[in-house]
């Protein structure tokens, strides 16, 4: 898949995150003030956050086309990793604010039930979300985009968190005025999880960790590439959604150097092909071969 029709697939599925929050979060808090829902308020914040986010993940997604230059010879990839860090910050720090504000509110229980209306409001975004979720999840897929693959876990949560402040909404219908603004704390809680593991990922991507077992698993597909006897030293890192990977690699000591690279340039291909690996260094070292000797005695 080009880089270019990639790009594109990855913004069509940020903009519709951010068309849907941005419609969601005016219903929800229009709906919220007006018919007395703390849950509903509180899930039109959590939307405002998620546009917020979506907007640093655009313009990260921007940053990321530019070509590599002489002060980022791999280019700028990174930048859409960078902008869902930022995102999961944004989404950290509203759902604390949200937290605060609906403890205060069961504290002092100055509680009105809230109407049917913002029920059914609730609802409606959570199917909505659902939706978009599960378009945004296949592209992200598709991608490897980091900085979908967030805003798709956050749509997810959105979707959650509809049905969360529903229950507590429709709750309060039934005489359980508290269940509401519970439901505001359990949104809070929700959209702070998701904002740690957005982090946890992006940083993890940050300081070049690299999940061991992809990393296993690369390891073994050089090992099926004719002529490879063994693997030693391999390093991989996220580069926003490809890979860098520096490896060395043992072949038969009485190859000449046209064969040893025929071997390295048949790793790439395959490793290019399988694993969206951006850049290869291969360091090509003679196997020892250990030779038995008979005694006979």
């Amino acid at each position: 898949m080009a880089e270019k029709k990639v790009q594109t697939k990855v913004e069509r599925g940020v903009y519709l995150s951010l068309t849907a929050y941005i419609v969601l979060s005016l219903l929800k808090l229009g709906i919220g003030w007006l018919y007395s829902s703390e849950a509903l308020v509180a899930d039109g914040l959590n939307n405002s956050t998620d546009i917020l986010a979506s907007l640093a993940v655009l313009i990260g997604l921007k940053i990321s086309k530019k070509p590599a230059d002489l002060d980022h010879p791999y280019g700028h990839l990174r930048a859409e990793t960078i902008a869902s860090m930022i995102a999961s910050f944004i989404m950290v720090v509203i759902g604390l604010e949200v937290l605060i504000s609906a403890i205060k509110s069961i504290v002092v229980f100055e509680i009105e039930p809230p109407s049917v209306i913002a029920g059914i409001t609730a609802i409606f975004s959570a199917l909505v979300m659902m939706g978009v979720y599960r378009y945004n999840i296949r592209l992200a897929r598709q991608t490897d985009s980091q900085g979908l693959k967030a805003a798709a876990l956050d749509n997810r949560s959105d979707a959650f968190v509809s049905i969360g402040a529903a229950v507590g909404i429709f709750g309060a219908q039934l005489g359980i005025v508290w269940l509401d603004p519970l439901a505001a704390v359990l949104v809070a809680i929700m959209i702070i999880k998701t904002g740690w593991d957005i982090f946890y990922e992006t940083s993890h991507n940050l300081s070049d960790g690299f999940d061991y077992e992809e990393g296993k698993r690369i390891e073994k597909q050089i090992l099926n590439v004719q002529g490879v006897k063994q693997v030693t030293d391999l390093k991989a890192r996220k580069h926003g959604n490809s890979v860098i990977l520096d490896v060395t690699i043992h072949v038969h000591p009485d190859l000449n150097v046209i064969e040893s690279h025929a071997i390295t340039e048949k790793l790439e291909a395959e490793l290019r092909r399988k694993y969206k690996v951006e850049s290869i260094s291969v360091h090509v070292e003679p196997h020892e071969i250990r030779k038995e000797v008979e005694t006979n005695e």
